[in-house]
């Protein structure tokens, strides 16, 4: 089953009093454990896709299912649901809480979730601090951190709900040459290890380089349909 199946989708934002058409009939699909790339110039229309695999948008018309939920027609807050039981995300921005330690930053998506008992939350911290290399950081505020190490705490929070997808926007942009290979080589092995799906909107050739799957988005259409390499 696919974990993200996209049929004859279409995105149009209101500019004022002109639509504006984000995305244009868009149908793509792939299965769990890809390592896929969607890239693109700026206003090409990669950013609303991974949105709208996000659930963070909705489609103007078309359908998507996501780990098998057909995402169309559900409330605010299901979709707030869906995503914090199903989709992890990590930011060239990092987005860290910066009143919050790293542990506490990885705990709060997981605060939400009911079915998620405090011993457990206290396992998955620690594990996924374990994961990206932080135990000895757990304490540490935000600003206490590199960008590097900030980074490994949002992969950590996109790990720890369990997701069937991670999303990532950008997310060596903001790093250094050495520290996004170091960021990078640390996703790939996570998404071997754990069968994680990862999809990426980026310019970064060096995960363009290392995709399984690459989409080419141009001008709202899919300019290339993301045929696995080989």
């Amino acid at each position: 089953m696919s974990v993200v199946r996209i049929e004859h989708v279409y995105k149009d934002y209101l500019l004022g009093d002109q639509k504006v058409q984000a995305l244009k009939d868009i149908t793509l699909s792939f299965d769990p454990g890809a390592f896929l790339v969607i890239a693109g110039p700026s206003g090409s229309g990669k950013t609303t896709l991974l949105n709208l695999i996000g659930c963070i948008d909705v489609p103007t018309s078309g359908r998507i299912c996501v780990n098998g939920v057909d995402v169309s027609g559900k409330t605010p807050d299901e979709l707030a649901d869906l995503r914090n039981r199903t989709i992890g995300f990590i930011f060239q921005s990092f987005n860290l809480l910066p009143v919050l330690s790293a542990a506490e930053n990885i705990e709060y998506p997981l605060l939400r979730r009911k079915d998620v008992s405090s011993t457990e939350r206290k396992r998955r911290i620690d594990y996924f601090l374990d994961i990206v290399g932080l135990s000895r950081f757990a304490r540490h505020r935000p600003n206490q951190l590199s960008g590097g190490q900030r980074q490994r705490v949002a992969i950590a929070r996109a790990l720890a709900i369990h997701p069937s997808i991670v999303l990532a926007d950008e997310p060596t942009a903001n790093l250094d040459h050495a520290t996004g290979e170091e960021i990078l080589f640390l996703m790939r092995q996570i998404n071997r290890t754990f069968k994680t799906t990862f999809v990426f909107s980026t310019h970064d050739a060096r995960i363009i380089a290392r995709a399984d799957r690459l989409v080419r988005v141009e001008d709202g259409r899919i300019d290339a349909p993301g045929v696995p390499f080989q």
